[in-house]
């Protein structure tokens, strides 16, 4: 049986008033009519003093827990840290604290349940890309041990292509044990003088023959005409150079142009990497840094790559303290843009 808080109160008051009375009636003097009006005034004051406790005190706060259990099945977890600070009222605050705690933990949940998908579709992907070069490989050794061996063309042919194919998976390996180096901070950066403008134009030269053969126009621009002095460590700010340069020229237009642009600012230099090619789609401008991640499958595998390099590009980065963005449109191109701090 449920009682409702006017019950409850009326039932409480009563107890009060006929206890006040009860005692009165020992008290010398007191006579039937006052202990009649203190009977009747306790009762009313008490009826709503109570009323107003086990309402607006208890009950509120009860539906409010109902209220927050509802909001947590939603996973709305909008709360106000200031506001549990400054409430006073011990069912608030521990209303409060609770949602808190169970929103924290919601949130722990859902973030291991990310980095386990996370994980399974990184394995996946890592068996795929190794899957692909070992497979070649062993398809052209395990041709030439059936018998090809014997026509040399054949076999310097197929020796060439299993080559090619244990040289993308030395490449994969590295790619990966760099970046599980960078990602768990094995690898420190050297921090020195660094002119990135003779590294770029180190990396235009060992560019030469595939931006020759894709007819790609490579520019630099600057504010400041000549060296560029930035604080990097010299292999790690060269591989992002390259990286990014490469992936400008391999998946630009044909024909088109590569400009890599340093804007002076009073304690760094912006770094600027654009190309006028297709365009990266808006739903894909926040995954391309994710490992292996690819916008455009076929078209990668068609340029090579281990699907690695803007994962490491990042990760160097971040630990030069400087953070990469990208902006691209369609049709228009894409820009890759970093700082870097200033030389002394």
């Amino acid at each position: 049986m449920s009682l409702s808080p006017r019950v409850i109160a009326f039932l409480l008051a009563g107890l009060i008033s006929a206890s006040t009375v009860a005692f009165l009636t020992f008290v010398e003097g007191v006579t039937n009519n006052m202990l009649f009006v203190v009977g009747v005034s306790s009762l009313i004051v008490s009826f709503f003093l109570i009323l107003y406790a086990i309402e607006f005190l208890v009950f509120r706060e009860v539906n409010k827990m109902y209220k927050t259990i509802h909001k947590l099945r939603i996973r709305d977890f909008t709360i106000s840290r200031k506001s549990i600070i400054k409430n006073n009222n011990p069912f608030k605050k521990l209303n409060d604290e609770i949602f808190v705690y169970v929103a924290r933990k919601q949130k722990e949940i859902e973030e291991l349940r990310r980095l386990e998908q996370f994980r399974r579709e990184f394995l996946a992907d890592v068996s795929h890309e190794l899957k692909t070069p070992v497979f070649a490989a062993q398809g052209f050794i395990h041709t030439l041990i059936d018998g090809a061996v014997d026509d040399e063309k054949v076999r310097d042919k197929f020796l060439a292509k299993a080559a090619k194919s244990l040289d993308g998976l030395d490449a994969l390996v590295k790619d990966l044990v760099a970046l599980s180096q960078l990602e768990t901070g094995e690898i420190k950066m050297n921090l020195e003088s660094v002119d990135l403008y003779h590294v770029t134009l180190e990396v235009f030269e060992q560019l030469e023959k595939i931006t020759h053969s894709r007819n790609i126009t490579l520019k630099i621009r600057s504010d400041q005409p000549g060296s560029i002095w930035v604080k990097a460590d010299p292999q790690r700010i060269t591989q992002v150079m390259t990286n990014l340069i490469e992936n400008a020229v391999k998946y630009g237009n044909e024909a088109g142009k590569v400009t890599v642009s340093f804007e002076e600012e009073k304690k760094h230099y912006t770094v600027q990497i654009r190309d006028d090619g297709p365009g990266i789609p808006p739903e894909h401008l926040s995954r391309i840094f994710e490992r292996f991640y690819r916008v455009d499958k076929s078209r990668s595998k068609e340029r090579g790559g281990t699907g690695l390099g803007l994962a490491i590009v990042k990760h160097i980065l971040n630990a030069h303290k400087s953070k990469i963005t990208v902006m691209s449109k369609i049709d228009r191109g894409t820009t890759f843009s970093f700082k870097l701090e200033k030389a002394e």
